[in-house]
């Protein structure tokens, strides 16, 4: 593995977002000395907090998978989740819901799992889960600790048994029929395909190895941390501080100071900071721009989604997240992948997470998170402004024909994120979810997390390797501080 060269002794990470927070754990554990630059108030860049009218609202992620992740990062200082965290497991981790009126509780429990499978689809449909099951966990051994959990300085890197495994298990085939060698009924395949939007893709084209993320979700399980996701970055930074890590906040990266093949210092508006090795996490675009460089080639960014936070005077009893799933699936994904449409017949992530945790309202009331994919602005160059109140009203339309009658009644307070405030953030092309995970951006193929021509750089995040997600973006810390320690 390539490692950066000279000195490290200290190292300055751009942002405070989960990946910054994840290589600062690794690295402090690891004995450097840790400056962290973000020019927020608080961590978590996209894991932000945004309070509104009593409500706490998460800005970025609602689902956290894989908490094993983040407490390797913490035991890297001598911490862990149990000692930060209160984390809520979810029983189910979804509710799904179908156009034809039918429902399906999603449970990571095998046993449970089979006979919601049989109540919804039948006896035969609940032995292909088991056999999906398997393979799903198949799958995810051979591809976790050799390509997702690896650094890679050549596509020859793959070159492995687990490759020849993951081969065998037809990762490299697509995804949809690869979920239905097991599963008959449309609905259940949705339930296990629909994860790969989060990797900007649709679930019928994926290669199949991105069925990794279903094993995340419906066979590791799901959980809520108390007090929001938010609470992630605050444990992770206050473990940090706690180890020694410096956090400068409200502080904006200005520049980089180049000697050779090395950054010399980081500049901020207010002053010049040594370093001998430094940690870029912002999105791509920013990264360029603060390396002076062009990128070296055109990336396909992944789909974008507009956001509803809606505080309510009342709830509808559903889970934690439910998943509404619209009658023309197929035709979402031509609509805000290749023809840069909203979703005529959307297909929602509606996340309560009151259901979870009541303090995050105030008394009596609850809060809704409704997500819905959208095309980025580069696929779908929408005027977000006129259009965005106008599809807000669709959305609540759909919501109150599926099972949320007077949810527009019901909002006290709310607020709409589009692609036009995802790019006035800095994401690319207006979308959160950076690069799609496409063959040709996907592991060695994807922007590496080393700057050709730089010694001392190291990338993070969800633009480069291993990707977007919490787990991926936690994982990409832990890459980049190990380029650094070696």
């Amino acid at each position: 593995m390539r490692s950066v060269t000279g000195r490290t002794d200290h190292v300055v990470i751009v942002g405070a977002g989960l990946a910054g927070l994840s290589a600062a754990l690794h690295l402090a554990g690891a004995g450097r000395r840790v400056t962290v630059l973000e020019r927020a108030d608080v961590p978590g860049g996209r894991a932000g907090l945004h309070e509104l009218d009593g409500y706490r609202i998460d800005t970025g992620p609602t689902v956290l998978t894989m908490p094993e992740l983040l407490d390797e990062a913490l035991h890297a200082v001598g911490s862990s989740v149990r000692e930060r965290l209160d984390l809520i497991p979810l029983h189910p981790a979804y509710q799904a819901r179908f156009a034809d009126g039918s429902a399906l509780a999603v449970h990571t429990d095998a046993e449970a799992m089979e006979q919601e499978v049989r109540r919804l689809a039948g006896p035969r449909e609940a032995e292909g889960y088991r056999r999906l099951r398997r393979w799903l966990t198949e799958v995810y051994r051979a591809e976790m600790h050799r390509f997702i959990d690896a650094n890679f300085d050549s596509p020859l890197d793959l070159v492995s048994p687990e490759l020849a495994r993951l081969v065998a298990l037809g990762g490299f085939g697509r995804l949809g029929p690869a979920i239905g060698r097991f599963l008959r009924d449309e609905r259940v395949r949705r339930v296990f395909s629909f994860q790969a939007l989060y990797a900007g893709l649709d679930p019928r084209r994926a290669l199949a190895l991105y069925a990794v993320i279903s094993y995340m979700d419906t066979v590791n399980g799901v959980w809520f941390p108390r007090g929001g996701m938010h609470a992630v970055p605050t444990a992770m930074a206050q473990a940090a501080a706690g180890a020694g890590v410096e956090f400068r906040y409200g502080t904006e990266v200005t520049g980089l100071e180049r000697s050779g093949e090395r950054i010399s210092a980081v500049r901020t508006a207010q002053e010049r900071i040594p370093a001998d090795a430094v940690v870029l996490t912002p999105d791509l675009p920013v990264v360029h721009r603060l390396l002076g460089s062009a990128p070296k080639r055109r990336l396909r960014w992944s789909p974008s989604a507009v956001v509803l936070h809606a505080g309510t005077t009342r709830d509808w009893g559903s889970a934690h997240h439910t998943i509404s799933f619209g009658e023309a699936w197929a035709d979402t994904f031509t609509e805000i992948i290749r023809d840069g449409r909203p979703m005529s017949d959307p297909s929602l992530l509606i996340t309560r997470p009151t259901a979870s945790d009541p303090s995050l309202a105030p008394e009596g009331r609850d809060l809704h998170y409704v997500l819905a994919p959208c095309p980025n602005l580069r696929t779908g160059p929408i005027d977000w402004e006129r259009v965005g109140p106008r599809y807000r009203d669709e959305l609540v339309g759909a919501l109150e024909r599926r099972g949320f009658a007077g949810f527009d009644a019901a909002i006290e307070t709310a607020e709409l994120v589009t692609p036009r405030e995802w790019a006035a953030q800095g994401h690319a092309a207006g979308t959160p979810f950076s690069a799609a995970h496409t063959f040709a951006q996907t592991g060695p193929f994807r922007p590496p997390n080393l700057v050709r021509g730089m010694s001392n750089v190291v990338l993070a995040g969800s633009g480069t390797t291993p990707g977007v997600g919490v787990p991926p973006v936690l994982i990409s810390g832990k890459l980049a501080a190990r380029r650094i320690t070696g």
